[in-house]
């Protein structure tokens, strides 16, 4: 087999997986295992860095790993798929070259395993295309673990994934999908970054699986409800606080959105198979108001990275600063981004020099993250937060009432 067989091949079990084709990183990294170059190699050839060729490489191999039925890795994968005998057969893939979310029949050489003949049984629904295509992630083992645990063991119906701008929501959310995708029929992931009404998002949902919407929203909601209840669903809305409305307290919905609190609860108290992800920066009042010992609802909570490796391949001077510098950011990796090239526009790489500062250095893009963060407080919210900011050091309750 040649290596544009090989890509070809892989190519067309990527697609039947994810419904996308190989990017061109991705082939590049097909391409030099199959030439047994290095990812190091791999790296230079292609401008980016070492540790981003192998995070790309862990996702090929868990793909094929789960699509093939055999562990896959970068040492064997050759030797592996020459070794499979390679069957005619008809394969249901996904097409989104038209962005019409169309599922087509096309024949071509496909190794066919128990777990693939099963997924097509099942009719696999998924769309992806406003997923973010993962660039760097960092280690957030203990929060793919609770994740995994949440929605494969418990079934939670409906998570929230809460934090700042910028800290990795929807990052380590993306990551789960992609290691998980075996585990659902439907994936569908929805931005609401420009809200839009939710009878819409049920339009797009049921043109994704197929089905002819009814006119009405109480019509659709049962709808949804049948799918959810006969196939293991992963449906994701990232940025749930655009919903909420500006000046007041955390979590009060526009009026044209009330919709979407009606049918998170619903999502709590029906019985049914799927879990829908919430990520926001502010949380969903309705999962105040229930137990999580009595509902099937979990929160997740976000918070920086303290660990020195989102600094790697920086080229920062003074290492054993790091830990100060990622500190005073709290290990937000969006902020530690924007700062890190601040350093090395203005202080020559040096974090020493830079951390001599008398204090904290914004960005103008993390001043304006600040500013939309203050926007949506309500007047008592704001007078407190400028209160709070006005004291050095931490303080507690009992010590801001005196």
């Amino acid at each position: 087999m040649t290596v544009n067989k090989a890509l070809q091949y892989v190519d067309r079990l990527i697609v039947e997986q994810t419904g996308k084709h190989l990017d061109n990183l991705q082939k590049a990294v097909i391409e030099g295992a199959w030439q047994r170059q290095t990812y190091e190699t791999i790296a230079q050839e292609h401008h980016v860095t070492k540790n981003h060729v192998g995070d790309v490489g862990y996702q090929l191999w868990q793909l094929l790993s789960e699509q093939l039925g055999e562990d896959i890795n970068k040492l064997n994968f050759r030797s592996t798929i020459e070794r499979l005998r390679l069957d005619e057969s008809a394969v249901i893939i996904q097409d989104h070259s038209e962005n019409n979310n169309s599922f087509n029949v096309c024949n071509y050489p496909c190794q066919i395993t128990q777990k693939s003949q099963e997924n097509r049984q099942k009719s696999i629904y998924y769309d992806l295309t406003l997923a973010p295509q993962i660039i760097k992630f960092y280690n957030r083992k203990t929060e793919l673990e609770t994740l995994s645990n949440w929605i494969l063991n418990q079934n939670v119906h409906l998570l929230s994934v809460l934090g700042l701008s910028g800290i990795g929501k929807t990052t380590l959310v993306k990551k789960f999908v992609d290691l998980n995708l075996e585990n659902f029929e439907i994936i569908i992931w929805k931005n609401l970054r420009f809200p839009k009404p939710l009878e819409l998002i049920f339009d797009e949902i049921l043109t994704t699986c197929h089905q002819e919407f009814q006119d009405n929203i109480s019509d659709k909601i049962k709808q949804i409800s049948a799918l959810l209840t006969e196939k293991k669903a992963l449906i994701i809305l990232d940025d749930i606080q655009n919903l909420f409305i500006n000046g007041e307290l955390a979590g009060q919905y526009q009026t044209q959105y009330l919709d979407y609190q009606k049918w998170f609860k619903t999502l709590t108290e029906s019985q049914h198979q799927s879990t829908i992800i919430l990520i926001s920066q502010e949380q969903c009042p309705e999962m105040h108001c229930l137990d999580e010992g009595l509902y099937p609802i979990k929160c997740l909570d976000i918070s920086g990275l303290d660990n020195a490796e989102i600094l790697e391949n920086k080229n920062l001077k003074d290492p054993d600063r790091w830990s100060e510098l990622i500190s005073l950011y709290q290990g937000n990796p969006k902020y530690l981004q924007d700062i890190t090239t601040l350093i090395k526009n203005f202080f020559d790489d040096n974090v020493a020099e830079f951390l001599a500062e008398e204090q904290p250095i914004l960005t103008n893009q993390m001043r304006s993250q600040f500013k939309q963060l203050f926007t949506k407080l309500s007047p008592l919210e704001q007078q407190l937060a400028l209160e709070l900011s006005k004291f050095k050091e931490p303080v507690v309750r009992a010590d801001f009432s005196r």
